[in-house]
């Protein structure tokens, strides 16, 4: 038995992307969302209940911190330019604690929007940053490596849900200022983690060593300036409408079975739960239809189709009676699932293939701008799309399959080559 158990292990080992440090920014990951699932859960009401806020301050002070968080993404990407990418995630894990920690310092209102404003920053540039390592660390296998992430996060953001869910039954001030407790320490354990990551190599860099061997800086032209490159801010545009996929889901959906079907309200958290075990299940051997970047867009063809069937189930769900609103709703659930994954895949190899190596961190932080935004903006649509009935459904799949066909179109022009993945580098371990 030990003798097998030896010979597993190291084929485990290697189905994992990126070598030692890939496996340590994955605990690193995991341990990110089950400190966050334990926070976020529970934040309006630790607003609600600890510092007294009406629901309008909590409203206002939530849509504020989204709102300036926005510029998390390009600004952690930038950093990442020109700063050694493993020390700018340690400041932003640092910086996270900090701001949680302060909330606890305070009732003032101002200051607790402060403090949540502050915490928002360096959360979204948290996103932008681990898949620049991730590029760099995996190399050509990035798409799998981000789907293991994905994976891995899926679980760790549901451990932390159910523990917030076993504090919140306390419902005490001491149960509130754990869990926020709690997530700061998770951030200070990330920082101690990520210290024994190495700092990995550049893409210029990798991409001079795997030809040449020769690691000696070369002179470079003026970096490449996403803001000014229309066609990928045509493609961060685009992206933005496809990550509409999570306000469906965690918006639309259960106010869509309250208001406008026949299916039960306790329907609702159970088609989430399937989200989340689908994706669990499936992110990791759907990831080997996205391993290069022509690959990754011929994904867009199956993802206009998925966009298509769940809106379209959607609209069915409505038209009366428990039994077809249930089949409708959960067509609907599955298939914008299958569309969330397969647009994860696209979207990373896409993004990072049109980044230039010179700009990799400002392109990827301005991409980061299309799940913030929408993060932020996707509520208040997926709000009046469901006051407007059923006809909203079919106008919004009809926009989904439009911007599909545009962003194929667009990746098409922009890359000439079949893939522009990285070559495989060795990163040294610490």
């Amino acid at each position: 038995m030990s003798r097998s158990t030896r010979s597993i292990r190291p084929a485990l080992k290697d189905r994992i992307p990126g070598g030692p440090d890939g496996r340590r920014m994955l605990v690193i990951g995991f341990i990110d969302k089950c400190g966050t699932g334990l926070w976020s859960t529970a934040m309006a009401l630790y607003f609600t209940y600890v510092t007294g806020l009406g629901l309008g301050q909590v409203g206002l002070l939530i849509a504020v911190s989204g709102a300036v968080g926005i510029a998390g993404s390009p600004l952690g990407g930038l950093l990442a330019d020109r700063f050694p990418l493993v020390r700018v995630i340690i400041c932003t894990q640092l910086l996270r604690a900090t701001a949680l920690l302060a909330l606890l310092a305070t009732d003032d209102y101002l200051l607790l929007v402060l403090f949540s404003a502050a915490g928002a920053l360096p959360d979204r540039a948290t996103n932008v940053l681990t898949k620049l390592y991730a590029a760099r660390v995996a190399g050509p296998d990035r798409v799998r490596y981000q789907a293991i992430n994905r994976t891995t996060s899926n679980i760790g953001w549901t451990l932390g849900g159910l523990g917030a869910a076993a504090a919140l039954a306390v419902g005490t001030t001491t149960a509130f200022h754990l869990l926020l407790v709690g997530d700061a320490l998770s951030y200070l354990v990330m920082a101690a983690l990520t210290l024994r990551c190495a700092e990995p190599p550049a893409p210029a860099a990798s991409r001079i060593a795997a030809t040449s061997g020769d690691t000696r800086p070369t002179p470079t032209t003026k970096p490449a300036n996403p803001w000014r490159d229309r066609g990928f801010l045509a493609f961060t545009a685009g992206e933005s409408v496809f990550f509409l996929h999570d306000s469906i889901l965690q918006v639309a959906l259960p106010l869509w079975i309250v208001h406008a079907t026949d299916a039960p309200v306790g329907l609702a958290p159970l088609l989430l739960v399937a989200n989340s075990a689908l994706v669990v299940i499936f992110q990791v051997p759907l990831s080997r239809f996205g391993s290069s970047t022509d690959a990754a867009r011929r994904l867009l063809v199956p993802l206009a189709g998925l966009f298509a069937v769940g809106t379209l189930a959607l609209t069915v769900s409505a038209l009366g009676g428990r039994t077809l609103a249930i089949a409708a709703l959960v067509t609907a659930a599955v298939a914008l699932t299958f569309a969330e994954m397969i647009h994860t895949l696209a979207s990373w190899e896409i993004s990072v293939a049109l980044a230039p190596d010179d700009a990799q961190g400002a392109y990827l932080g301005v991409h980061g701008l299309a799940q913030s935004t929408q993060r932020f903006v996707g509520p208040l649509l997926m709000t009046g799309l469901v006051a407007t009935g059923p006809f909203g459904w079919t106008a919004l799949g009809a926009a989904l399959v439009a911007t599909s066909a545009a962003q194929s179109r667009l990746v098409r022009r922009r890359l000439t080559e079949p893939s522009l993945s990285v070559a495989k580098v060795t990163v040294s371990e610490h």
